[in-house]
């Protein structure tokens, strides 16, 4: 009966670490394959729209060369980035395009991904980029890869 019971329970807890790891890989996927458009950026005293009056930034995440890209409302731009379960942090970014835009808005959110310590991903889908506690960038998705 010992042994019956002790099998019962490894084989419970082998069962209930697997479903465990496989929603912890599951909930990084959702980043992935998808490309994010910025909806709410915080901290600037300039209206959203006044910040990107032509084009909102965008990030797509690349996981095999562990990079991300898309535009900063103006420029294009690519950098690495470490994800480690919900932590997430950008290093710098590389070389971009560098046309004249108006709005400003592509220097405070380069600045903010800096800044970034996590991610999570809302009940309605959205990506959140959080600082500490505090959500600092919001992102919908626009387009499946």
């Amino acid at each position: 009966m010992k042994k019956y019971t002790i099998a019962v329970v490894s084989v419970l807890t082998l069962l209930l670490t697997s479903c465990m790891a496989s929603k912890e890989a599951k909930s990084t996927a959702n980043i992935y394959d998808t490309t994010w458009e910025l909806e709410y950026i915080s901290g600037p005293r300039i209206a959203f729209e006044g910040l990107y009056p032509n084009k909102k930034p965008q990030i797509t995440f690349d996981q095999k060369e562990t990079k991300v890209y898309g535009n900063n409302g103006c420029n294009g731009y690519s950098a690495p980035y470490t994800l480690n379960g919900k932590s997430l942090t950008f290093g710098e970014p590389g070389p971009a395009t560098m046309m004249f835009c108006e709005g400003g808005g592509e220097q405070q959110f380069l600045q903010q991904m800096k800044k970034i310590t996590s991610y999570a991903i809302d009940k309605d889908g959205k990506l959140n980029l959080i600082e500490g506690d505090v959500p600092m960038m919001r992102f919908k998705k626009v387009a499946k890869q």
